[in-house]
């Protein structure tokens, strides 16, 4: 049986068409056994292997056998019964690393953003706990600087002259601040800062439309809402805090075979990063 290329399975009357390559990923598994042994567990009719086993939970071992990568619904819940599973057919590598559900289940993202509005300025400061979502946040988001005359300060466009582009302040990994709105400077020159946060192409001065566009911003990118506070009211400072569920990184099962053994399977774990 192990001559064959195409193996169908039932598994709990879900039916599975796999590769015999598929199935020897793991030569001490059961699954592979199956392909040449008689095993009371498995019954072959009309050229199907059967088995009374569950068969939405086997859909992620298939998937497992098929990458050598653990990728699990964010709400998935079943730990323990998927464990028992891959110990039914003898995917220990597997059942150990479902042992440890740190690993696997999806972890809580907290991001806070503070705004203030100080007359013809507005201050923001966004804190995360995931520093790649704020590194990911501080490319969509530019600071433009540029002057323009005190009779034209209220412009809803910005001026004529170039705008210069300035850096985000980033006081750790975890945090940006910027600024916009205008300010004087000597004269009657203004100092005017524009935001834009891609993939809007405006650039907007009003520290009020800013916060709006950021907000919807990340409610875009799955974040939600969980609450609104005013942390000092006589500094006008708001405070809006976001959760949202992150996805852990996939994790790789790496098999490696020792020249020279018959069939013994040495097991590697190791993390994927995931990308932004």
């Amino acid at each position: 049986m192990s001559n064959r290329e195409v193996v169908v399975l039932s598994v709990g009357g879900v039916r599975f068409v796999t590769l015999a390559s598929t199935l020897l990923q793991f030569p001490e598994s059961r699954l592979a056994q199956m392909l040449n042994n008689d095993d009371r567990e498995f019954k072959l009719v009309n050229g199907e292997f059967f088995v009374d086993r569950d068969g939405t939970l086997f859909s992620y071992i298939m998937d497992f056998l098929r990458t050598l990568q653990i990728s699990l619904p964010t709400d998935f819940s079943d730990y323990q019964r998927l464990q028992r599973e891959a110990e039914f057919y003898g995917l220990y590598p597997l059942a150990n690393l479902l042992n440890q559900e740190h690993l696997l289940k999806p972890r809580l993202e907290m991001l806070e953003v503070r705004f203030s509005l100080q007359e013809m300025q507005a201050f923001f400061r966004i804190f995360g706990s995931c520093s790649t979502t704020i590194e990911t946040l501080a490319e969509q988001i530019t600071v433009f600087s540029g002057q323009q005359s005190g009779q034209s300060w209220n412009s809803p466009f910005p001026s004529q002259k170039p705008l210069v582009p300035l850096p985000l302040e980033r006081p750790s990994h975890h945090d940006m601040v910027f600024q916009c709105g205008t300010d004087y400077s000597a004269g009657d020159q203004i100092v005017a800062r524009y935001v834009s946060i891609k993939p809007d192409n405006r650039k907007l001065i009003n520290g009020t439309n800013v916060l709006g566009l950021l907000l919807d911003t990340l409610l875009k990118d799955g974040f939600r809402l969980i609450s609104t506070r005013t942390v000092s009211s006589e500094e006008k400072v708001e405070c809006y805090s976001f959760e949202r569920m992150q996805k852990p990184a996939g994790i790789t099962i790496m098999v490696n075979q020792t020249p020279g053994s018959s069939g013994t399977t040495q097991v590697k774990r190791s993390q994927v990063q995931k990308g932004k």
